[in-house]
C-alpha cells in the first residue's frame, strides 16, 4: 500500500500546496483517481447521473477533508472510503427515480412478464472505463462483467452493505481487513457480508470478446433483422430465456415469446428504425432512430445488448435522453 511517505517528493509537494489552499494540486493529486471514482459511484447507484452528482460531492468532501488525511493509507484508498460512504448514504437517504407511464405513442404493448424494480438503471459509456486502473489480485468478478448491466441491476437489489462488500472486494480486490477499515467494521462482518451478496448475484454468461468476429457476426445480423423489420429474424437471434427490459418504463419481457410479441408490437405499429452504434457497460449498443418522411430519421432511444454465444440473451431499452452521453446526434439522414 502507497503511504504520504512512500509516494515520492512530487505527490507530498502536491499535498502540502492543496492542504495550503492550492485547488490546482488538489486538482493534479485527484484527477488520476476521477474516472475509476466514478464507475465505483455507477456500480453501486446504477445511475450515470446519480454517480456525476456523487463524485461532485466527494471531491468536494475530500476538498473540505484533506487536513485529515494523515496518510496512513494511501490517497486512492482513503478516496474510495469518501466515495464508498456517500454511495452509501445516497442509496438509503435519496428519493431514486420514479416509473413512468407508458409513453411510446401509436404502440400497444402486450401485458409484461412483470413489473422491474430498478427503474433508475442508466447506461454507462464505454469510453468512459477505459482509463480505469486494473483491479486488484483477488478480484473474483472479471472487468466486463463487472460492468455488464445485468450485473449492475444485480447489485441494486442487493442491501447497501453487501453491494459494498461485493464490489470492494470482488470487483476491487481490496483485502478484507481494508474494507473492514474503509467501512468501519469488522473483517468477520466483511466476510459474512460478501458470502450472503455473491449468493444473489448470478454469473454472466459466457459472451464473446468485445469487438470479435463472433461478437461483430451476432451484431451485424441484428442490425440487419431490426432495420428491415423482419421479426422473426430477430426473434431467431433471441435466447429461449431472453430478458427484455426498458428503464424507466417497468415493463420486462422474459422469454423469446414475449419479447418477440412486444417488438412485433413497435413493428407492426408501422415503426422502422435505423441503428448507430456505439458501446455501453461493455456491450454492444445502439442509438435507435425512428424514420420519418422528413428525410433524417430522429433519436428514439438506445438499445444495448447482452450476448450468450451466439444468441442476445438481453436487451435493454432506454429514454433518448442518454443518448448526449454517447456523443450521438438527436437526428440522422434517413437511409
Amino acid at each position: 500500500m502507497t503511504t504520504t511517505r512512500e509516494a515520492g517528493p512530487v505527490q507530498a509537494d502536491l499535498l502540502a500546496r492543496a492542504r495550503a489552499g492550492d485547488g490546482a494540486a488538489f486538482r493534479a493529486l485527484t484527477e488520476p483517481h476521477r474516472r475509476e471514482l466514478l464507475v465505483h459511484c455507477y456500480r453501486m447507484l446504477g445511475s450515470y447521473q446519480d454517480a456525476e452528482d456523487a463524485l461532485q460531492d466527494i471531491l468536494l468532501a475530500a476538498w473540505r477533508g484533506l487536513g485529515g488525511f494523515d496518510g496512513r493509507a494511501s490517497l486512492r484508498t482513503w478516496l474510495y472510503r469518501i466515495a464508498t460512504n456517500r454511495c452509501l448514504s445516497v442509496l438509503r437517504t435519496a428519493a431514486r427515480r420514479e416509473a413512468k407511464e407508458w409513453d411510446i405513442p401509436g404502440v400497444r404493448p402486450p401485458a409484461p412478464t412483470r413489473h422491474g424494480e430498478v427503474v433508475w438503471l442508466e447506461p454507462f459509456p464505454d469510453a468512459l472505463c477505459d482509463a480505469a486502473p486494473p483491479p486488484g489480485p483477488e478480484v473474483r468478478v472479471e472487468q466486463a462483467e463487472s460492468m455488464s448491466l445485468a450485473f449492475v441491476t444485480a447489485l441494486q437489489v442487493l442491501p447497501p452493505r453487501q453491494l459494498a462488500v461485493l464490489v470492494l472486494r470482488d470487483v476491487l480486490g481490496f483485502p478484507a481487513r481494508e474494507v473492514a477499515d474503509l467501512l468501519d467494521t469488522t473483517v468477520e462482518a466483511v466476510k459474512s457480508a460478501l458470502k450472503r451478496a455473491r449468493a444473489g448475484v448470478p454469473r454472466r454468461p459466457d459472451t464473446p470478446v468485445a469487438g470479435s468476429p463472433a461478437e461483430n457476426a451476432v451484431v451485424a445480423r441484428f442490425v440487419r433483422a431490426y432495420e428491415a423489420a423482419d421479426i422473426d429474424a430477430v426473434v431467431a437471434l433471441l435466447t429461449d430465456d431472453v430478458f427484455l427490459s426498458m428503464p424507466p418504463l417497468p415493463f420486462e419481457y422474459e422469454g423469446a415469446e414475449a419479447a418477440g410479441e412486444f417488438l412485433g408490437a413497435l413493428f407492426g405499429a408501422g415503426r422502422r428504425y435505423d441503428l448507430v452504434p456505439t458501446r455501453a457497460n461493455g456491450q454492444p449498443a445502439f442509438g435507435a432512430y425512428l424514420r420519418s418522411p422528413s428525410g433524417h430519421s430522429q433519436a428514439t432511444g438506445l438499445y444495448v445488448l447482452g450476448l450468450a454465444g451466439d444468441r442476445i440473451s438481453a436487451l435493454t431499452r432506454f429514454e433518448n435522453t442518454v443518448l448526449p452521453w454517447f456523443g450521438l446526434p438527436r437526428t440522422v439522414p434517413k437511409r
